[in-house]
């Protein structure tokens, strides 16, 4: 996300898309799909799952180095997970596919209110809300975070698990050159949950503090999956 999501008006046609609260039975059959998938091309290894909170609301903060990533998370995280994706993957039998699932779709070049919306939905009635920090996929090292998970978190007052998934951005599979090698390892670790928050406050200065914290938690998170994964 780009900036803070509570400031500014959307976009021409994005305030016009209805808000609607992401399914949960979606997202749970997303996640059965997801398990299924990756268990079968990859061999996915869970490390830290129990810490997840087994009820409410929570918010994954997981580095973005491939595209398998997302499903990745899917396909591990104990329950079933809302990630916001972008709206450019929403085109054709992806996108429909992606809403029957129970993911939501944002607008990265404005504050997309439909999206905060739906995203602080999933939160309210104690879902798991996935969140790519970084905005987009890159090296996947949490270097440069925006304002939208510290906004999530200190709205929401929801815990935020660090996610690192590694071994997604290495060589290519010779059989698809997009993919990561087919039936090889890749290491999904999870942190324990921290809190953000001003007091209910959502000044500037909150969410300066809130994204500081957030960025040292999670570097200090991928710093400690590497030395535990050896990757």
């Amino acid at each position: 996300m780009r900036g803070d999501p509570h400031r500014g008006q959307a976009a021409h046609g994005v305030s016009a898309r209805t808000t609607r609260l992401p399914s949960a039975r979606g997202a749970a059959a997303g996640r059965r799909i997801g398990i299924g998938l990756m268990n079968g091309l990859w061999h996915p290894r869970v490390l830290g799952g129990w810490r997840i909170p087994a009820s409410g609301p929570v918010i994954l903060a997981v580095n973005h180095a491939h595209n398998i990533d997302g499903p990745m998370l899917m396909g591990t995280c104990p329950r079933p997970v809302h990630f916001l994706i972008k709206q450019e993957a929403y085109v054709g039998p992806l996108g429909r596919f992606l809403n029957a699932i129970g993911q939501v779709p944002i607008d990265r070049s404005t504050a997309d209110r439909a999206a905060v919306t739906a995203a602080l939905g999933v939160l309210e009635r104690g879902g798991v809300l996935g969140i790519f920090p970084e905005g987009s996929r890159g090296a996947g090292d949490f270097a440069a975070l925006r304002a939208g998970l510290a906004y999530f978190a200190v709205r929401s007052g929801a815990p935020v698990v660090p996610v690192a998934v590694l071994g997604s951005s290495g060589p290519r599979s010779r059989v698809i050159p997009a993919l990561p090698p087919l039936r090889t390892r890749v290491d999904v670790v999870f942190g324990d949950p921290c809190t953000v928050g001003g007091g209910g406050r959502r000044t500037r200065s909150v969410m300066d503090e809130a994204t500081r914290q957030l960025q040292e938690r999670l570097t200090d998170h991928l710093a400690a999956a590497r030395r535990l994964t050896g990757r």
